[in-house]
């Protein structure tokens, strides 16, 4: 055996590794036993190929080696000792695991009892290191594989397919599937955040309970959040409760809340989320719940709106699905945004909406063009009327006399009166000149002859007021495009 200092020195070679939570390689450990030896040492991995080696360890030793190193990973032999040309060599098979490494020590002289005690102490360490590795390894890999999972549930279900996300779980469904509504809670917080709170709430299945926990792919410092709704309309109380509190505790998280959605409405929900989360990073206690009025898709009359907007999506009606989606994705989030979320180019997102603005005849980055774009296809996202022959018979009307009904006039109206009062009207004009400018700051800024920091702190206050996000792309922008066009036609 080893005598007790030898050991107590092959402890210190690990101690400082295990507290500093560093990585115990197996070249220190072979360098090391190499100078306890007065050796020449070499680990072969499975494939027989040198994994790691002291620094004068001849090549022409493994070479006459072969046979022996073959037995002893295949699991016929557990130790050899044999010589080769001056060298008197011993080889070990490490581990249980078929094919096995082989830790491979030569000397000028025989290896006494006690070496080779040693030699075989150091090898078990270091398989054991290899074990570890291998368990880190996996675990980190499933944890990529249960994110991968989670964002795929998630994006099933704001494309409206419950179904879809079952059967990609193949087997092992989320209990978030099996609820009927559900409600978003989207945390703003750092990024490297993330991480953490994701691991410290995920349960063994890779879920989080009943809700689901994801990482957002397009900005870097939302964490998403469904959480199903039980019968009593009440959220999953735990996690529900948990993210409050954590915006309680932290001065930097801001949490917004969306209304109950079916599972379907996914999207809605999301849309809610964020435009909860624009209000609540400007309330003192950093959280808001959705408060707001039905969209202006769902008001307008059925079978004209879906007239004009057949009509107005016929040119990209047979375009490739792949267009159809970045498009339909670039209305709410930035190019870089849905380049992540489908990992694609920006060059290939960009190539995708120059073919639909072509077709269309738009200009995409225009708000107003996006707005229309929009609004059909919510139009067409909506429960189809009662009977669809008669909408085929209808002529198509425009969208100004859809914008120009009761309820529409009503809706914008409404939309807008927040920025009426509390105000001086500044953050009114701010607001269309920074539509005008197609929603560039810094343009703003320039027409109005005020700071690029004016426009900002009046856009915040708008997002306030409206309860609307506006400083990202998506709906609040959209809506107020609409509302503005209506309220200039209106009576």
């Amino acid at each position: 055996m080893p005598t007790p200092q030898v050991l107590d020195e092959l402890l210190r070679q690990l101690r400082p590794r295990v507290c500093q939570d560093a990585d115990l390689d197996s070249q220190t450990l072979i360098d090391w036993l190499g100078r306890q030896l007065g050796a020449e040492i070499a680990l072969v991995d499975r494939a027989g190929t040198v994994e790691v080696s002291t620094a004068r360890l001849a090549p022409d030793i493994l070479a006459g080696l072969q046979p022996v190193l073959t037995q002893l990973s295949s699991g016929q032999l557990a130790a050899a000792a044999s010589r080769v040309g001056v060298f008197h060599v011993r080889c070990e098979a490490l581990g249980r695991h078929v094919p096995r490494p082989v830790l491979v020590v030569g000397s000028p002289l025989p290896l006494t009892r006690e070496a080779l005690a040693l030699a075989s102490h150091v090898g078990a360490v270091v398989e054991v290191l290899r074990r570890v590795r291998q368990a880190d390894d996996l675990a980190l890999r499933y944890q990529q594989a249960a994110a991968r999972l989670r964002l795929a549930v998630f994006t099933a279900l704001m494309a409206g397919e419950p179904t879809l996300a079952r059967r990609m779980t193949a087997g092992a469904v989320p209990p978030l599937l099996d609820a009927e509504r559900l409600r978003i809670h989207l945390l703003r917080c750092p990024p490297s955040d993330r991480g953490r709170l994701i691991d410290a709430y995920q349960d063994a299945s890779g879920y989080h309970g009943r809700g689901l926990m994801v990482r957002c792919p397009v900005y870097d410092d939302h964490l998403i959040c469904l959480l199903p709704m039980d019968h009593d309309d009440s959220v999953d109380g735990g996690l529900a409760a948990t993210l409050r509190a954590l915006v309680r505790d932290n001065p930097h998280y801001a949490l917004g809340i969306s209304a109950p959605a079916s599972l379907p409405a996914t999207a809605r929900a999301y849309d809610q989320a964020r435009h909860a989360l624009a209000v609540a990073c400007h309330t003192p206690d950093q959280i808001a719940d959705y408060h707001g009025r039905p969209p202006l898709a769902g008001l307008l009359p059925r079978r004209q709106a879906l007239a004009w907007a057949h009509a107005f999506l016929e040119p990209i009606r047979k375009a490739p699905r792949l267009t159809l989606d970045i498009t339909s994705l670039a209305l709410n989030f930035p190019r870089s945004g849905v380049a992540r979320l489908l990992d694609i180019s920006r060059n290939t997102v960009t190539a995708h909406l120059t073919r639909a603005q072509d077709a269309l005849g738009l200009n995409l980055q225009d708000p107003h063009s996006r707005a229309e774009l929009a609004l059909a296809l919510a139009i067409t996202d909506l429960p189809p009327p009662d009977n669809n022959a008669v909408t085929e018979q209808l002529p198509t009307p425009s969208v100004d006399s859809l914008l120009s009904t009761e309820a529409a006039i009503t809706w914008a109206h409404a939309f807008l009166q927040p920025l009426q009062s509390g105000t001086d009207r500044t953050v009114h004009q701010t607001l269309r000149a920074w539509i005008e400018a197609g929603t560039d700051a810094q343009r703003t800024a320039q027409n109005l002859g005020i700071s690029r920091t004016t426009v900002r702190a009046h856009l915040r206050a708008a997002e306030q007021l409206l309860k609307r996000s506006l400083q990202t792309p998506g709906p609040g922008t959209h809506e107020l495009v609409h509302a503005f066009r209506i309220a200039d036609r209106a009576p």
